[in-house]
């Protein structure tokens, strides 16, 4: 889906700030947040690819202003709801007032029926494709041409894997695109290296 998760390569944002000197957590709740998503996975409750399309669905102004500690207790708490591991009304009980929760989801997709397998030096090109669901394709690479670098060990598709859908395990392929392509007369001259699962591939004229 395209939100304002996806803010890669989108102007007006200014620069990126980073510190590399940034404390990992700034309050003790940022701690008991991240242990429990630790939990919430290690227990199967939910996978990855389900919490970062949690994320996603957050509503676009609750995302802009939350820290990253506040976006993943979302995304967690909505979870856990929709799972019915513990009721909405309990959490507000216990929060002591309301609890935004992220918005409905959209139903996921399988595989591509039909996928290629490619190598080294390939020259690929990432489908124009919009997904109502997760999807783990940046939009600023969609339609665009590439070269691929290396494959990478199989993992579950996430289009699927987000929805609970059963689906083959695929590569991501390392593909190589200049900047100037993915940003024409807007971009420095410079090599731009993006993980694309293969469902999302097809082979360039």
């Amino acid at each position: 889906m395209d939100g304002m998760h996806d803010l890669g390569g989108k102007q007006g944002f200014g620069p990126v700030r980073h510190s590399p000197k940034a404390e990992v957590f700034h309050a003790p709740w940022e701690k008991r947040a991240n242990s429990l998503l630790a939990l919430a996975v290690k227990h199967g409750i939910l996978n990855m690819d389900e919490y970062r399309h949690a994320i996603e669905r957050m509503e676009p102004r609750h995302y802009l202003a939350a820290g990253y500690y506040e976006r993943s207790l979302t995304g967690l708490l909505t979870l856990l709801v929709e799972k019915g591991v513990v009721a909405r009304a309990e959490l507000e009980r216990l929060a002591g007032g309301p609890i935004p929760l992220s918005r409905p989801s959209a139903p996921g997709r399988p595989n591509a029926p039909v996928r290629e397998r490619f190598r080294p030096g390939d020259r690929v090109r990432v489908k124009e494709e919009f997904v109502p669901g997760h999807i783990r394709m940046p939009a600023y690479i969609r339609g665009k041409t590439g070269v691929v670098v290396a494959e990478t060990p199989f993992y579950p598709f996430p289009d699927a894997h987000a929805h609970g859908i059963a689906s083959a395990d695929e590569p991501t392929y390392d593909v190589q695109f200049r900047a100037e392509d993915l940003w024409p007369n807007d971009a420095d001259p410079a090599l731009v290296h993006v993980g694309v699962f293969q469902s999302y591939l097809e082979r360039a004229a």
